[in-house]
């Protein structure tokens, strides 16, 4: 049943809001240890199936991400109704199971199938989390809540790089997966005894209305000019990012001779702390900037996403690692700087009763094309590539797919160009 009561701010304190985020913030970094956690582990993977780029593409790929994108909206539906705390541990809980039985695969189909079940079930814990947050904060303060959430991307890719790579080298591929499952059900058991679900429309200080309908929701998204360019670019940003984190352990193994754990190691330190960083000041300057002119919000990710595609293209290229990595440094850095931003926008744009399901159109749509085009496309390239480049042509269809985000870039543009305006219609509505 959707919660139509009037808002009652005090009941959620200060530290109860911060501890709302944390743990939540952690529950999306198991989301995204388990999701991730294959990237480090491909080469061997790969060896021990004796698989090609294309059919790992597609297990890091569509696998994983047609069923997170297009479940995420039927739960969504349901958060936006019923309890998203309910929702959220029984999310964790699946994805976890499904990860611990990625180890026990002992073909690619099967292995296939497992990553299916865990798409299936981190489908349910994003969407309602973002709603729940937008929920305790007010428009002028979600980009830094939000960019908390998202550090759970690079704590996850860190956590999942050093384990990874550790263990993958030490014991294989199968116990690494099976070890990074354990600490999601724990945090099933810890959210079940504290976590508090704020009622809805809390931080606009007016009632819910009745959560509307699918098709109302997309046509609502839709008609706003700015949510539209800013799904249009988020997807292509998300294209490239999802296309990078799959393959980057992979091009170090294969191009530059480096070893899970080394790489492991510096991914972890370079996407893991420096991303980290990255993306708790992008939301921080964002809501400083955006208090002077909402438009900052979009500028900034646009910006940054145009500034960085020519390291990202001359490190892929290169056949020095260390030069590799000094290019990459500030592509890794501020990968997921546009996450916070662009949530809090979106957050803000659409109506309080809608929150969940916004969040889980807008990421269907970008995980569909991001992780269904992204990963697989650099396979597909790869394997195109490397008759005539060798192991190099890993590093040359990195560096075409980096291209992507020039465009992505220019749509953050766009959407800012009718931000102030949309917001400002839903908020007289």
């Amino acid at each position: 049943m959707n919660d139509t009561s009037a808002p009652s701010g005090p009941m959620f304190s200060r530290g109860l809001k911060a501890y709302t985020v944390g743990l939540l913030t952690l529950i999306y970094t198991a989301n995204y240890v388990d999701r991730q956690i294959v990237a480090i582990l491909l080469q061997s993977i790969k060896t021990d199936m004796d698989l090609t780029d294309t059919q790992l593409g597609l297990l890091t790929g569509p696998a994983f991400g047609v069923f997170y994108a297009t479940l995420g909206i039927p739960i969504a539906y349901l958060a936006d109704r019923m309890s998203r705390k309910k929702i959220i541990i029984a999310s964790l809980s699946l994805f976890s199971v499904m990860t611990f039985v990625c180890g026990l695969a002992q073909n690619y189909v099967q292995l296939l199938l497992a990553r299916v079940g865990v798409g299936v079930g981190e489908a349910g814990t994003s969407p309602p989390s973002h709603a729940i947050i937008a929920d305790m904060y007010g428009p002028a303060d979600r980009a830094a809540p939000l960019a908390v959430f998202a550090l759970g991307i690079n704590l996850g890719l860190f956590a999942a790089f050093i384990v990874g790579g550790y263990i993958g080298d030490t014991y294989g591929w199968r116990v690494a997966v099976q070890v990074v499952a354990i600490p999601g059900l724990a945090l099933a058991v810890l959210a079940w005894f504290t976590l508090r679900d704020p009622p809805r429309g809390m931080s606009d200080n007016k009632a819910s209305g009745t959560a509307p309908p699918l098709a109302e929701t997309f046509r609502y998204m839709w008609n706003t000019k700015s949510i539209r360019q800013l799904i249009i670019a988020s997807t292509l940003v998300i294209t490239v990012g999802y296309g990078a984190v799959a393959w980057l352990p992979s091009y170090f193994i294969r191009v530059h001779g480096m070893s899970a754990t080394q790489v492991g190691g510096i991914l972890a330190l370079m996407i893991g702390i420096g991303g980290g960083l990255g993306t708790a000041f992008g939301g921080v300057f964002a809501d400083r900037l955006g208090k002077r002119d909402v438009r900052w919000n979009l500028w900034l990710v646009a910006a940054v996403t145009i500034g960085v595609v020519p390291f990202s293209i001359i490190g892929y290229l290169s056949t020095d690692v260390m030069v590799a990595l000094v290019w990459l440094i500030l592509p890794m850095t501020v990968g997921a700087l546009y996450f916070g931003p662009t949530l809090a926008m979106l957050q803000t744009l659409v109506k309080s009763e809608m929150r969940s399901l916004a969040s889980a159109i807008m990421l269907c749509i970008n995980n569909i094309i991001g992780l269904g085009v992204g990963p697989l496309s650099i396979g597909y390239l790869s394997d195109q590539f490397t008759p005539i480049y060798g192991p190099q042509g890993l590093g040359y269809a990195l560096a075409v797919m980096t291209i992507v985000g020039l465009w992505g870039g220019f749509h953050y543009w766009m959407a800012a160009r009718s931000l102030q305006q949309d917001i400002e219609a839903v908020q007289a509505a």
